[in-house]
């Protein structure tokens, strides 16, 4: 795979609602999710388990995505409605052992798919994400996940980490995927933003959780058009906006928010389509 280990190869929104997701993404960001789990989307990461697992499609044709339904047994297990992601290792194996052996925890077996080997885990503050081994289309064996782009619309163009301990969770990222911390933002009172370098390129960064936050997470801002009317239409379709619209620094505006089944998401559109 062209990407490089550490890389955020896929994201995926775990919701009791597929269909209310659907109609909630699909106005804001321009996505198309899939009506129903099915071997048509060409790009299954859930059938083979049974999993109601639909794709998110982009305007361009490519995948943003998927949508995993919370069946009444996850929701007892403790799964809740929200957004995660999918970081690239070489041995979905090894790296859920080395993960485990340095303080965090295996949430799902590591199991095969069509599209590779796949676990989820926790890092040792408890933030849940999946380690994926990908497996290339035969055709194309050094294809590429595009799923992020730091400034195409309709992709996740930043990759946000709230820990309850910012500097446990740097060392850890560093050790198992890669990470850099080599620009620091400071933030008065809400700490240090500190800056994702993952092989030269700056993906997303670290800051420490607040105390409001009941538990640390990933959050994700997808890029979109126009931040003011994404803005108005995520209170129209039934969301929170949490946050925003600000502009933060290099230009961009940004507003966070939580979806009608109770997933954060952020959003993100370039100062020039986003003015006060």
């Amino acid at each position: 795979m062209a990407n490089p280990v550490g890389a955020f190869i896929w994201y995926e929104l775990m919701t009791t609602d597929p269909e209310g997701a659907a109609a909630f993404y699909g106005p804001i960001v321009g996505w198309t999710i899939a009506a129903h789990s099915g071997p048509e989307t060409g790009q299954e990461t859930g059938q083979e388990t049974g999993m109601d697992y639909r794709m998110i499609g982009r305007s361009d044709g490519g995948f943003a995505g998927g949508v995993l339904k919370l069946t009444d047994e996850m929701r007892q297990g403790g799964a809740r409605p929200l957004w995660i992601g999918y970081l690239y290792v070489t041995s979905v194996d090894e790296a859920v052992a080395a993960i485990v052996a340095d303080g965090g925890k295996e949430m799902m077996a590591a199991m095969d798919i069509e599209v590779g080997r796949i676990a989820m885990v926790t890092d040792p503050q408890g933030v849940p994400y999946y380690v994926m081994t990908p497996k290339p289309p035969a055709h194309a064996p050094d294809a590429s996940s595009d799923v992020y782009d730091r400034y195409a619309e309709q992709r996740v163009a930043w990759n946000e980490l709230m820990s309850p301990d910012l500097d446990a969770a740097k060392a850890f990222y560093a050790r198992h995927h890669h990470f850099a911390f080599n620009e620091v933002m400071p933030m008065g009172p809400m700490g240090d933003y500190c800056f994702i370098d993952h092989g030269g390129e700056t993906i997303g960064a670290v800051m420490q959780k607040s105390d409001e936050m009941p538990c640390g997470l990933w959050n994700f801002y997808i890029r979109v058009p126009e931040i003011h009317a994404a803005t108005a239409k995520v209170t129209e379709l039934g969301g929170q906006v949490l946050n925003g619209p600000m502009e933060v620094p290099g230009g961009d505006w940004i507003v966070n928010g939580m979806d009608p089944q109770g997933a954060m998401f952020s959003l993100v559109a370039a100062k020039s389509s986003g003015g006060a």
